[in-house]
């Protein structure tokens, strides 16, 4: 990942079968915010309900990677529907975790819960890490995770992430795990 990389003019959108991964217009905050409230999405990321100032903040920092890093979060749409459902993507968040991640390209996502169960995670991740190995090359990304998460641990192993460590995140058990490009 080079930092002196030049900054993309427009976020790339990427196409699946079924998705379209987006730049985030002002129209998805709606149903952010209402994914949001919802207890199957939030419970291993959250203790409880974010704010609405939260999301937002949430919302405007996934896009804000883009300018300053040449990467970041995609909005996931549904294809058949138009529906934004989620959102894929890579942040440096600059979290206070040990070990430390700061400057590791951090993959996530996050899909509304009515859409759990039909392979969209899959989906989705498989064109952001596509992306990302021809972009970033041959590096090192992380994620981190609840470990009560068995869905999203089972696709983060579907594209070679392994545990590496377990830690504690803003009073919250974590594992983390890391990929090497192409596997």
């Amino acid at each position: 990942m080079n930092q002196l990389a030049p900054l993309p003019l427009a976020i790339p959108v990427l196409e699946t079968p079924r998705l379209r991964l987006r730049g985030y217009r002002p129209t998805d905050f709606v149903p952010y915010l209402a994914m949001w409230q919802e207890q199957p999405f939030y419970r291993f990321l959250t203790p409880g309900p974010p704010s609405e100032e939260d999301v937002w903040t949430i919302l405007l920092r996934s896009t804000g990677h883009w300018a300053l890093q040449g990467f970041g979060f995609w909005a996931i749409e549904e294809k058949a529907t138009g529906e934004f459902i989620g959102a894929v993507g890579f942040a440096d968040g600059k979290r206070l975790i040990e070990p430390s991640i700061k400057g590791v390209p951090e993959i996530g996502w996050v899909l509304a819960a009515h859409t759990h169960g039909r392979g969209f995670a899959t989906e989705a991740v498989t064109a952001a890490l596509a992306w990302a190995d021809t972009h970033f090359g041959p590096v090192r990304t992380v994620c981190i995770m609840h470990p009560d998460n068995r869905a999203s641990r089972r696709v983060a192993e579907k594209f070679g992430y392994r545990e590496y460590h377990r830690t504690s995140y803003k009073g919250q058990p974590t594992v983390m795990l890391e990929r090497t490009a192409g596997t």
